[in-house]
């Protein structure tokens, strides 16, 4: 009996890590935003936020995908949802009334770097979930990659 309870619990284990590798990591949005700021300074604004933007982009992997954002809220690229690109987010609120794009903002004006916690709708599964969002500031934007906590 006890070799099978240690099986059982063998694959309880492997199935929990298995579902938490799903979703991107720390390290994985790190990783992405450092890619996009030197895709950006390789290749120029105007050629990166469409790849950004675009679903068939290399920068979304899994449920971790690239926003830019202009240091005055306006959305530059957004992996998840192209029909936020040129508008003003700044009063964007999350389900607890966070003003989490001006906060977003206010915090690549005044550090390099910086990771923001707030809810967001998670495009895999398609409900809102707690988010850790990583950003870089590059001149007068804010490159961010974010990671959903459940």
């Amino acid at each position: 009996m006890k070799p099978l309870i240690s099986a059982l619990v063998a694959t309880l284990v492997s199935a929990g890590a298995a579902m938490a590798a799903d979703g991107a990591s720390k390290d994985d949005a790190v990783a992405m935003v450092k890619k996009a700021v030197a895709f950006i300074k390789e290749q120029s604004p105007d050629k990166a936020y469409p790849e950004f933007t675009g679903k068939d982009a290399k920068f979304i992997d899994r449920d971790l995908y690239v926003v830019v954002y202009q240091l005055d809220g306006k959305v530059l690229a957004h992996g998840s949802n192209p029909k936020f690109v040129g508008k003003d987010m700044s009063d964007a609120q999350d389900v607890d009334g966070k003003l989490y794009v001006k906060e977003r903002v206010e915090l690549a004006a005044k550090q390099p770097s910086f990771w923001q916690d707030y809810k967001f709708v998670n495009p895999v599964s398609k409900k809102v979930e707690p988010k850790q969002m990583y950003c870089e500031k590059l001149e007068n934007t804010a490159v961010c990659a974010g990671i959903y906590k459940l």
